[in-house]
């Protein structure tokens, strides 16, 4: 214990950090296995152990969590760059959504153009549609200070609306009530991903040259947040808006380009895993794209660092991976839904756990001063009795 206490009081902030959200995923994990053994307790022990372990038993499955994580991460950065700024961004799922039909769109379209110039084209139309969708609850917050969680919501359902109408007017394919199937040479490429991840698998993994994009953008993020005057100014505007003004900083402007760029983020997400090759197609349906409010969870867990949002989307991706297989033990899949919320709930508490753990390990690294002394120090003030004594005598 005391090696830990003091690894964790050389690591600093960041050490109980990730201690914090371990402990928030165990927790999780564990009322997960609670619920397993309360719906079937004979089948709660080997599913609880497939969530855990199905996501390495082969090395395809560690690629396919790699491509499942891909979306997470950007749409995981979207909500974690807002929060950085002071903004809670909810409209993600909108964001992403615009983000996946214009990429898809360009993809189909521009087939006049080589892959090396459509495929960059494609991913700079997804950025540029999510963050004309971002800029939306941007304004409204930054000149009619309207809430952003409220404008999102309605963004969200008049972006999956709006959408679907264009969806239908332009690239629909009547016969799978879907968009028309993206060319083969307008997808994002393997760089020999697929094989490196198939092991003995008969096929490769759906993992492509998307996941280094995703961490590429996680590492620019950082850098804009943690680098550069830019991301000063939207972090001061988050920390304390009125003081960020009176420093000569404009809260306006970067309220509006925090939900740009954060629906940029969403919108990449979305082009990147409609144009992965791996058969996905954009469904018209009444229903937000669930990747947009996975995204919170990923953010949370990651403590809105980018860095630490790679990690959240990568667990969640293979806790969504196990979770896929609870049919086989006998349980419904929505299961591993409901230890991801959990995960989430805990992750609320995250910084109750870490102020809690820094109050132990003060406790148990702070010397006793004074030797065995436990009593009131001396007062400073009032003389000592002798020379008080000597004093009067010499007087």
């Amino acid at each position: 214990m005391k090696q830990v206490i003091a690894r964790l009081k050389a690591s600093g902030d960041s050490g109980l950090s990730v201690l914090s959200s371990l402990i928030a995923v165990l927790a999780g994990l564990l009322v997960g296995l609670v619920v397993l053994l309360i719906t079937d307790a004979p089948q709660a022990f080997p599913a609880f152990r497939h969530i855990l372990t199905f996501g390495f038993q082969e090395i395809r499955n560690v690629g396919q969590v790699l491509y499942f994580a891909t979306p997470l991460i950007l749409t995981g950065l979207s909500v974690g760059f807002a929060y950085k700024t002071g903004l809670f961004n909810i409209g993600a799922s909108g964001q992403y959504t615009f983000g996946a039909f214009v990429a898809i769109w360009m993809g189909l379209e521009l087939t006049f153009l080589p892959p090396p110039i459509r495929i960059p084209l494609s991913l700079l139309g997804a950025m540029a549609a999510g963050a004309l969708w971002g800029a939306i609850p941007g304004l409204l917050k930054a000149f009619r200070n309207v809430h952003e969680v409220i404008s999102c919501i309605m963004t969200n359902w008049v972006g999956i609306f709006l959408v679907n109408f264009i969806i239908m007017q332009t690239i629909f394919d009547p016969m799978r009530n879907a968009t028309r199937t993206v060319p083969l040479d307008s997808n994002m490429p393997g760089w020999g991903l697929g094989e490196l991840f198939q092991g003995g698998a008969s096929r490769p993994s759906s993992v492509n040259s998307g996941i280094i994009v995703a961490i590429l953008a996680a590492i620019l993020v950082y850098i804009i947040l943690e680098k550069t005057k830019f991301g000063y100014e939207l972090k001061a505007c988050g920390f304390n808006k009125d003081a960020a003004k009176y420093a000569g900083i404009s809260e306006k402007r970067n309220i509006v380009s925090s939900m740009m760029i954060s629906g940029a983020l969403a919108g990449l997400g979305g082009g990147l895993h409609f144009l992965s090759g791996a058969g996905v197609e954009m469904q018209v349906a009444n229903v937000l794209a669930t990747e947009g409010f996975t995204g919170i969870s990923v953010a949370l867990l990651g403590l809105n660092n980018p860095i630490g949002i790679i990690f959240g989307g990568m667990l969640i991706a293979y806790l969504h991976m196990g979770g896929f297989q609870m049919q086989l033990f006998g349980f419904v899949p929505e299961i591993i839904e409901m230890v991801i919320a959990v995960i989430i709930y805990f992750c609320a508490f995250v910084l109750l756990i870490k102020l809690f753990l820094a109050h132990r390990m003060k406790k148990k690294t702070l010397p006793n001063e004074g030797g065995t002394h436990t009593g009131p120090p001396p007062d400073a003030g009032e003389p000592n009795r002798k020379e008080e004594d000597e004093g009067g005598a010499g007087a």
